[in-house]
């Protein structure tokens, strides 16, 4: 929806020959080995979609749409009236339900992820996803603030084995008197170390998650159908796993550069970012060929 951009900057050309974002991060998943792109989208952005990334991808990789939907998998709950708002990131992944049967990927389709963490990410798809082991790509959250005001963080608490023990979902984290702070509604500000790792949403799971979100979606319902703001998000729905259900989520730490556009004033930068890589030999100029 990018509320807080003003505009579809999932389909903005950022790089050198207009390359979305999204552009690089399929990129570096078909280099990692990943042989399907699920797009999970609304309904009326996918002729949009479909024009700007099928004629690139046509005989590079397969691809589908979801469509996140109101209605799915709603039961015998109805879409409270004045409710625009789509239900979040978990209900997001629940409505792929029915395309993806395979251990998966998850990732945002506005942040720049860095080859490196699809390489972990397949690698562990691969060789460690199991039902009950799933996983998290772990940023340094120092390196995840934008310099125009403050984001969202899932802030990750990693034990000696690099297992999630909880994750925090911080809405207003940003820098101030040279510290990362988070905000509460109360206004009052709390520390969180800079080296503390965060969820930029990039996660791997095993398709055993589909049932669990499918009921944790019912609950969620009873719980929160009348409000019109309540999201149903993945960091929170990790959180559950580990305590109630006994699933391990590892923490893969990437040295892989992050960076996304939260606010129109980070755009500059993503696209000076996007400039460096190519400079440097990370990616051709054109990263799809002419």
């Amino acid at each position: 929806m990018a509320s807080r951009y003003g505009s579809m900057k999932q389909i903005q050309a950022f790089g050198p020959s207009g390359e979305t974002i999204m552009d690089y991060s399929i990129h570096d998943a078909i280099e990692a080995g990943f042989g399907k792109i699920v797009f999970i989208i609304r309904k009326d952005f996918a002729e949009d979609f479909k024009n700007i990334f099928e004629p690139k991808l046509k005989g590079r990789i397969a691809t589908e749409y979801v469509y996140q939907e109101l209605t799915a998998f709603l039961g015998d709950y109805k879409v409270p009236e004045g409710r625009t708002k789509p239900w979040g990131t978990s209900h997001a992944i629940l409505c792929a339900k029915d395309s993806v049967k395979e251990p998966f990927a998850v990732i945002n389709a506005d942040d720049f992820y860095g080859s490196d963490a699809f390489v972990k990410a397949a690698q562990f798809l691969i060789n460690d996803c199991k039902e009950n082991v799933y996983a998290l790509l772990g940023y340094e959250l120092g390196n995840t603030l934008s310099a125009n005001g403050s984001v969202s963080r899932g802030v990750c608490e990693v034990d000696d084995n690099n297992n999630l023990v909880e994750i925090n979902e911080r809405l207003k984290l940003y820098s101030f008197n040279g510290q990362i702070v988070y905000e509460e509604v109360d206004g009052s500000k709390h520390e969180v170390g800079n080296r503390s790792k965060a969820s930029m949403n990039f996660w791997c799971f095993h398709p055993s998650l589909f049932t669990y979100l499918e009921e944790e979606f019912q609950k969620f319902l009873a719980e929160n159908s009348e409000n019109l703001k309540a999201e149903f998000l993945i960091p929170a729905t990790a959180d559950k796993l580990i305590h109630t259900k006994g699933v391990v989520i590892k923490v893969i730490p990437t040295s892989a550069q992050w960076f996304g556009v939260t606010y129109k004033e980070d755009a500059p930068t993503v696209k000076e970012s996007l400039h460096k890589l190519v400079d440097a030999g990370s990616y051709p100029n054109n990263l799809w060929g002419s």
